[in-house]
């Protein structure tokens, strides 16, 4: 083995490292901030402090480094670019930073590339990467980002023009975010409230048309609403969510309902074959490879 690595003297260099994979977050692509000879030399700090006998074998010390470079980023770059935003502006914004993010998390997972393949470590560098993100930006500010993503589905449930790719980029962020140590996951979160406010919007909308519109006419615009709803957030929520979705709006639009229909039906004492084919159609809507599905 050559000469030793001692910690001040490897942390020196690495320091140089971790200066320039911040600048990702800036916007900077890692091609222009590193060249092969400053990649090499990097990994090459890594593997001497990881492999010297002990004591002078630094590969613990290099592993909270590592995330303890992480969080410096986060809280010098990614918190002060989402301070002062709200709703859209903040949801593009923190799909951005996580993108850079990722990238320069991957670009240090490279040099300490070592480190994952040889050592049985408590988490891997992706997981610790992706933790550090969950805990101080997703965590603390997650009602934030909910509100705004909520927000965001409602104006485009009011057929308001709305990005449907940001909030793909939403759902997706949630469900990046993993299962945190309290075993409570962003994306399950974030769909419980999906539903919940779905429930209480359909249901003030079907309150609305019991009392404007005859049986045959609130089934005509129930499956018109079902239909639209789906088609939308199919191209932004998970499958299992969107059809989740679809049984929160059958159950609020009709089997709420359902009671007061028949009733409404008995008064009215027409069109009751026009009114079961609706609500046959209506109750067998289903998902299916993203779009709505009718089964024959």
């Amino acid at each position: 083995m050559g000469r030793l690595i001692t910690l001040e003297e490897g942390l020196s260099i690495l320091e140089e490292c971790f200066g320039k994979a911040a600048m990702i977050l800036d916007g900077y692509p890692t091609s222009a901030l590193f060249n092969s000879e400053e990649y090499m030399k990097f990994y090459h700090c890594v593997y001497v402090m990881c492999v010297q006998p002990e004591p002078c074998d630094h590969s613990l010390h290099l592993c909270h480094r590592f995330e303890q470079a992480l969080v410096e980023s986060i809280y010098s770059k990614v918190l002060p670019s989402l301070q002062d935003k709200n709703d859209a502006f903040l949801l593009k914004e923190l799909t951005n930073m996580w993108a850079k993010y990722k990238s320069m998390a991957k670009c240090l997972g490279g040099f300490f590339l070592y480190i994952d393949r040889a050592y049985k470590i408590d988490a891997s560098l992706s997981d610790v990467s992706v933790r550090c993100f969950r805990d101080h930006v997703c965590t603390a500010h997650y009602q934030k980002f909910q509100d705004a993503a909520i927000s965001l589905i409602n104006q485009d449930r009011n057929d308001n023009p709305t990005d449907r790719g940001l909030l793909k980029n939403v759902s997706t962020f949630f469900f990046e975010m993993g299962i945190g140590e309290d075993n409570t996951h962003c994306y399950i979160n974030f769909e419980k409230a999906i539903l919940a406010d779905a429930a209480i919007y359909y249901s003030r909308l079907a309150s609305e048309w019991l009392a404007c519109y005859s049986s045959v006419d609130y089934m005509t615009k129930a499956e018109s609403c079902l239909n639209n709803e789906i088609q939308r957030v199919s191209q932004y929520l998970h499958q299992t969510t969107a059809a989740k979705l679809l049984q929160v709006l059958q159950w609020q639009l009709m089997g709420q309902t359902a009671s007061k229909l028949i009733e409404k039906q008995k008064v009215e004492n027409h069109d009751l074959a026009t009114y079961q084919e609706l609500l046959s159609r209506c109750a067998s809507l289903s998902i299916g490879d993203g779009t709505i599905a009718s089964p024959s």
